[in-house]
């Protein structure tokens, strides 16, 4: 996210104005009642609540040294920055933010979520960076597999693409669409090497060569958009275009939308697989 070029001089203002709006007594320091000079948390007050040196944090919001990601951290938390304000704060330091886990999105807002439900002539669902399937429409359960009925723990794509037989089924070309999903996934290892569900996978995807040659490749893709045939026992074989809308809010989760040409045989295929499950039959 950051081009690691930074504004060393904002970096400093912004940093006074955020300890200039914080108390003593709002971060569990005391307030010893004597006179300060200037509104808010003194300097050697931040470098105490982030555990590093005076000297280091008046250097780093001096402009004369760049702080480490941890400095970075432990400062953000100090004066109690907001996501966007920790981000920027990053932003204007020239380093690319810790991601922690818990950032990973998994909960699906509810406009989302209405916002799927609405798409009643498109299947979509949600995926995260690691491909776990989030949130679908009634539509992507008729076209791919119905995700409702898969247990959690193997509710990903890739994992799907490979060990499930419906949806490996359906694929015109399997191969070239399994070998596209690595890539995403591997994109993904960029980002959070660490990330305990991405490792989880990477072990249960073990004893599968195909996945095994390809991921050790090391090819990269980012999910952009395409299309895919697929072969339906409902809507027959239909050819649909892919796109992927990724959320501003939740930089983790990831739209993937399915429509047909206008006009086509396959916008007839899609409207088939619509009216069966309407009516449960797809």
């Amino acid at each position: 996210m950051s081009n690691g070029n930074g504004d060393p001089k904002e970096l400093g203002t912004f940093l006074r104005a955020r300890r200039a709006e914080l108390a003593p007594l709002q971060v569990g320091l005391p307030d010893t009642g004597t006179p300060r000079r200037v509104a808010g948390l003194r300097r050697e007050e931040v470098a105490q609540l982030a555990a590093i040196s005076t000297d280091y944090y008046t250097r780093v919001e001096q402009g004369r040294m760049q702080a480490s990601v941890p400095v970075l951290e432990a400062v953000a938390q100090a004066l109690r920055l907001t996501d966007d304000q920790r981000t920027y704060l990053f932003e204007l330091a020239g380093r690319p933010p810790i991601e922690p886990s818990t950032r990973a999105g998994r909960t699906v807002t509810p406009h989302t979520r209405r916002l799927l439900d609405q798409l009643t002539e498109s299947p979509a669902l949600v995926l995260s960076d690691t491909m776990d399937v989030l949130a679908w429409n009634r539509l992507a359960a008729a076209l791919l597999v119905d995700f409702g009925r898969i247990p959690e723990e193997d509710r990903n794509y890739v994992w799907l693409l490979f060990n499930h037989p419906t949806l490996r089924a359906l694929y015109d070309d399997w191969e070239s669409g399994a070998h596209a999903c690595v890539a995403y996934l591997r994109m993904h290892t960029a980002r959070r090497p660490d990330d305990p569900r991405l490792l989880r996978l990477l072990e249960r995807m073990a004893h599968h060569a195909d996945f095994q040659g390809w991921w050790q490749a090391r090819e990269v893709a980012v999910q952009g958009t395409g299309n895919k045939v697929f072969r339906h026992p409902v809507a027959g074989t239909v050819v649909l275009d892919w796109d992927t809308l990724t959320s501003s809010t939740v930089p983790d989760q990831h739209i993937v939308i399915w429509t047909a040409q206008p006009d086509s045989p396959s916008e007839q295929g899609l409207r088939l697989l619509t009216a069966a499950a309407a009516t449960g039959r797809s």
